[in-house]
């Protein structure tokens, strides 16, 4: 019978349409096509629930958008690159159109699960969160303009740990620790690796360096000295760099595993340490002239 499958499509992406109705094609011989959405922040569609796997027509960030839209359904991602990178997204159109059989099939399907943040911001003088939000990447928090240097206070599991001056910190998970951890000099962590890492951004010290913790861990960032002057600007949380939440000085960030686990479809073909190296040019010798 094969399996059931819905397409999530960037309506912003020119070709991502076109691609969902050659893609549909290739199904059908193998399993069936519940329909295709456009893929926004809006509830998710009834006939989600029935499908086998999600087929995401976009790129990375319309993945991580639409993993969070989906998450609580437990159902496998599975993402097709139509844009630069394609890191997350393993598939491209001619590639998913040649293992149709395989991924729609009555065959295994290869997934792997990965721990998302779910992330609170506290008020200063409130016990209940004010914002809460899942991040699969990472959650980052920003100075802001006017781009002064702000103090946060870091505390793991309870134990209070350095202040860090500096431009701000995130936390990450493994899966966006090839994303802006990596920029901000943070570790690569392998993908079955159950942690996560806390990076400082630009900080007014040599000796802090990134730091792994368990996921079982939950992390405290205080908001000591903030960009704060004008109402709505100023410091923020930056959720997977497309979630932004004003926070002011004496809030608290409360960071810890989220429940779901977010299951992703892998491609065949390829491998996450393959991709470190073709897509991000992991250890790639300097160019020598002869």
């Amino acid at each position: 019978m094969g399996r059931s499958a819905l397409f999530l499509v960037n309506p912003n992406k020119p070709d991502a349409l076109a691609a969902a109705e050659a893609l549909a094609k290739d199904v059908l011989p193998h399993g069936r096509v519940l329909g295709t959405h456009p893929a926004t922040n809006a509830a998710p569609p009834d006939d989600a629930s029935s499908a086998d796997v999600l087929v995401v027509i976009g790129g990375d960030g319309t993945l991580l958008s639409q993993a969070r839209r989906f998450a609580s359904l437990g159902v496998p991602m599975l993402g097709v690159n139509m844009g630069r990178l394609g890191f997350l997204a393993e598939f491209d159109v001619a590639s998913l159109r040649n293992m149709a059989s395989t991924i729609f099939g009555d065959g295994a399907l290869a997934t792997r699960n990965f721990s998302a943040l779910r992330v609170e911001v506290i008020g200063k003088r409130s016990a209940k969160p004010r914002f809460t939000a899942m991040a699969i990447n990472e959650a980052v928090i920003t100075a802001g303009p006017p781009f002064r240097l702000i103090s946060l206070g870091l505390a793991i599991d309870g134990y209070e740990g350095p202040v860090v001056r500096g431009d701000g910190m995130m936390v990450a998970t493994p899966l966006g620790s090839t994303a802006y951890n990596l920029a901000a000099g943070g570790p690569i962590m392998g993908p079955d690796v159950d942690a996560f890492v806390v990076t400082a951004m630009a900080a007014q010290s040599l000796a802090f360096r990134p730091v792994v913790v368990s996921s079982g861990s939950t992390i405290e960032i205080t908001m000591l000295k903030v960009n704060d002057e004008a109402p709505g600007t100023g410091t923020a949380l930056v959720i997977d760099g497309q979630t932004h939440v004003h926070v002011g000085s004496g809030d608290r960030l409360r960071i810890s595993k989220d429940k779901p686990l977010l299951r992703f479809v892998q491609n065949p073909l390829s491998n996450y340490w393959s991709r470190l190296v073709g897509k991000l040019n992991w250890a790639v010798a300097p160019r020598m002239n002869d």
